[in-house]
């Protein structure tokens, strides 16, 4: 993985590329791009080429033909060294990651990686994951283990709110025999609670996990970014647990981390919908693979802003979250 939602191996290993091969990518993330690669991208939609990025050269054609007439033309290389530093730097990249997904001594609020994490290894093997736009998605693209039966649906090129639930039910609608998974932010399911009415309705089994952080997460982290003191971002969140009780699904609510993998097999097991409403920490930062000086100065300027706004102790939520938390663990 890398781009915005990605983590540090994928981005060196195409920083570091001499030719970069896209086929059949609308990869957004402009930014992440190497800077000194050859590009070459193929594509059967024409408009797509050099669209989000300068290329050297663009090929109109559908992925299967353009490799099968690419192949013959290739000289096998020899050295792996690009290769086994892409997969060095992986593994400890990886690692750093996967430390974060603790249960952090039983201590609230529980950690969105440990989450997923559990999500991850308690989800079949065949189970499709719906996560909503903003933090969920991150999440789910650093921790979700996939394996090439299960699969990652998305508004990633939309960047569409609140669309967890929905397209979970499309798929559930699609393939009744598998396991569907939404991944939903509060904010998404807040404003389309009515949804969970549907699953009723059509007795979808679906597997609603909430990451219930009382704001709209990634919106506080773009603000953060930019240099904007939080505003507009507060959710009075109800018990999401109680309300899908009360509509006639299953559903629990988890604060501590120790009763989290109960509370998710439970669901998961359960014959028809379910939710559990999860209180996950807020200021859990999604760091991107690569800091602009852009973001480090708007960082700054949050930092300061947000002290002299007299709300202090936001910074020393973000600081035990982020960092005490992590070297006391």
């Amino acid at each position: 993985m890398t781009g915005l939602l990605g983590f540090t191996s994928g981005y060196r290993a195409m920083e570091s590329c001499d030719a970069l091969l896209l086929l059949g990518t609308d990869f957004p993330y402009r930014q992440f791009y190497p800077s000194k690669a050859k590009i070459i991208q193929v594509d059967i939609r024409g408009e797509n080429l050099g669209r989000r990025t300068p290329i050297d050269l663009g090929l109109v054609g559908s992925v299967k033909d353009t490799v099968q007439a690419l192949l013959p033309l290739l000289k096998e290389q020899q050295d792996g060294k690009h290769l086994e530093e892409s997969k060095n730097h992986y593994v400890q990249a990886r690692k750093g990651l996967d430390d974060l997904a603790i249960d952090d001594f039983n201590r609230s609020p529980i950690h969105p990686q440990y989450l997923v994490r559990m999500v991850s290894d308690i989800a079949s093997e065949d189970a499709i994951f719906m996560p909503d736009v903003g933090s969920p998605t991150g999440w789910a693209a650093r921790y979700l283990r996939m394996n090439g039966k299960r699969r990652l649906i998305g508004s990633f090129a939309h960047g569409t709110m609140a669309n967890a639930l929905p397209h979970a039910i499309g798929a559930q609608s699609a393939f009744p025999g598998r396991q569907v998974v939404a991944l939903s932010g509060d904010g998404g399911l807040s404003m389309l609670l009515g949804e969970l009415l549907t699953l009723r309705q059509n007795k979808l089994p679906v597997k609603v996990i909430v990451f219930n952080n009382s704001s709209l997460n990634f919106v506080e982290l773009e603000m953060k970014a930019t240099g904007f003191v939080n505003f507009g971002t507060d959710l009075d969140n109800p018990d999401f647990a109680e309300v899908a009780k009360s509509i006639g699904l299953f559903g629990q609510r988890v604060v501590k981390p120790h009763d989290l993998e109960g509370a998710l097999r439970a669901a998961f097991a359960h014959d028809g919908p379910a939710l559990v409403d999860v209180v996950t920490a807020r200021e859990e930062l999604i760091i991107p693979p690569t800091i602009t000086v852009e973001q480090a100065k708007g960082f700054s300027l949050f930092a300061l802003r947000t002290v002299l706004s007299g709300r202090g102790e936001e910074l020393i939520d973000l600081a035990d979250t982020n960092v005490y938390r992590k070297l006391f663990s």
